[in-house]
């Protein structure tokens, strides 16, 4: 009985309940529509916004990890954010879930990067009574990581930036050994798109709750192949900066992770902390929790987190 109900559908992450009537029942606006990046990438965009006319307190601009998108689970912190007066805005990226792109390919996060800042400009743009509003950058693992290239790449454009498990280095337990990675990049000359990497079931390796594992394996558009060759030398090479750049890091920022993550590093975090120019920063480690700290821990764990990311928040606006 348990396999079935296992199986059977299951369209949002809360259920089965309408997204507009879950909206309505959380108190906040949410839209969805498609961007068209500079490039001529179409990618699929979600807000959630607080319900008052009133300005929201701050902007914040959400960035998704690997393999997962903005419409699961992914959804329950813009949502939590929206209900506490925050306006969120986020894109699935290229190559996940609703957006153009082979999935889970991603050859240039630089592109990516280019993709993220288009459409945060074009939200300014379309909503110019936020432009004066405190903006924050957000993301989740990968998600982290092309949070603090946005911030090297425009150092004074965004006011701080929340970093949850940023995957500045990908784990050694994860990561392929030697000399498999070497063999690998080689490869990925040739086939860059081949699925055949070996690494641990990330959502194994990230989901603290049993019931919630099952809850982030129902996602209709989460990638559950094995990696690509081309993302996984890209994700390299983008790690290995990022943590060479750690010390040009110059800007108020919160960063998260758990003690037990061994998808990302909590090791880079600390090295992060220690060595960024910031003057403003904060450093939360988890004891025992793993790499989803905003789902996969148990409820009483989330709320712990979102009263630190809502306290630093409500400290800056």
């Amino acid at each position: 009985m348990e396999e079935e109900q296992n199986k059977s559908p299951l369209h949002h992450y809360w259920g089965n309940t309408s997204e507009e009537d879950y909206y309505t029942l959380q108190g906040i606006k949410s839209t969805k529509s498609f961007f068209t990046s500079p490039r001529d990438l179409t990618l699929f965009t979600r807000s959630w916004l607080p319900p008052t006319k009133t300005p929201p307190k701050g902007i914040i601009f959400m960035i998704h990890g690997y393999g997962n998108d903005i419409s699961w689970t992914f959804q329950a912190t813009p949502i939590h954010l929206a209900k506490k007066g925050f306006a969120c805005f986020a894109l699935d990226i290229e190559g996940h879930g609703q957006s153009q792109g082979l999935k889970a390919y991603v050859p240039n996060l630089d592109l990516v990067i280019d993709d993220c800042l288009s459409f945060f400009s074009f939200v300014l743009t379309q909503n110019t009574e936020f432009q004066d509003l405190p903006k924050f950058l957000f993301g989740e693992s990968m998600g982290g990581a092309i949070c603090v290239l946005i911030h090297l790449k425009r150092p004074k454009e965004f006011n701080g930036g929340i970093l949850i498990a940023p995957m500045c280095k990908i784990s050694d337990k994860v990561k392929p050994i030697w000399p498999i990675a070497q063999f690998l990049t080689l490869v990925a000359r040739f086939a860059p798109t081949l699925a055949v990497v070996p690494t641990a079931d990330l959502l194994e390796k990230s989901v603290k709750v049993p019931e919630k594992r099952i809850i982030g394996g129902r996602n209709p558009n989460r990638y559950f192949g094995k990696p690509r060759l081309g993302t996984v030398v890209e994700l390299l090479r983008v790690t290995d900066y990022v943590s060479s750049k750690l010390c040009d890091v110059n800007m108020p920022f919160l960063v998260l992770h758990g003690s037990a993550d061994v998808v990302t590093d909590p090791e880079v975090s600390r090295e992060l902390y220690k060595l960024a120019k910031s003057t403003d920063k904060t450093l939360k480690i988890y004891d025992g929790m793993m790499h989803s700290l905003l789902f996969g821990e148990t409820d009483e764990n989330v709320e712990i987190v979102r009263g630190d990311i809502l306290a630093w928040l409500n400290d800056r606006c």
